[in-house]
């Protein structure tokens, strides 16, 4: 065997195994590695395809409330515990008629094809609102959340659906903690 063909070829199986390697990295980092959800950047793409498709589509936003507290007091497990029992309830709450993300931090959105097909928003709440066992201790959280609906759109983009959760979950917020509003 050809010694100049096999040192010829061991720089191509390389950047093949290289190359495989960059693309589960980029495979990865449209999932959050801690709750196994859609990141920004694995979500976008889906929901404005969804956004698009569907005519009564809902987006929602939940943010904790006080989780920051959480870490301080109970550390950054417990932060954990609350973000991956957030995601599993979110995910619940969506079905099959939804996806889910984590935007970051203790931010999390999903948007539902089909809302008459979900609880509804009330039983997201109380969903979110559950106390969350770590560790022998019972951890409280509350959560804010923010819809908005496809329909009330004047231009039905993701930007605009997110901005107007957003603006409809700082409502709730400012209303005291353990709220929904739509």
């Amino acid at each position: 065997m050809d010694t100049h063909l096999i040192a010829a070829a061991l720089p191509a199986l390389g950047w093949a195994v290289h190359g495989g390697m960059l693309t589960r990295r980029l495979a990865t980092a449209r999932r959050d590695p801690l709750t196994g959800l859609h990141t920004r950047a694995g979500f976008t793409a889906r929901a404005e395809r969804l956004l698009a498709k569907h005519t009564n589509t809902l987006v929602v936003l939940v943010d904790l409330d006080d989780f920051k507290a959480i870490n301080d007091t109970h550390g950054h497990a417990a932060g954990d515990a609350i973000l991956t029992a957030t995601a599993r309830r979110l995910t619940t709450w969506c079905g099959r008629h939804g996806i889910a993300a984590r935007l970051g931090g203790d931010e999390f959105t999903a948007i539902v094809t089909d809302p008459a097909h979900t609880p509804g928003l009330p039983a997201l709440q109380a969903a979110l609102d559950q106390p969350t066992a770590h560790q022998g201790h019972t951890l409280l959280v509350s959560a804010s959340v923010g819809s908005c609906h496809r329909p009330d759109l004047p231009v039905p983009t993701l930007t605009d659906a997110l901005s107007a959760a957003d603006a409809s979950m700082y409502a709730a917020k400012g209303h005291g903690r353990r709220n929904t509003h739509h």
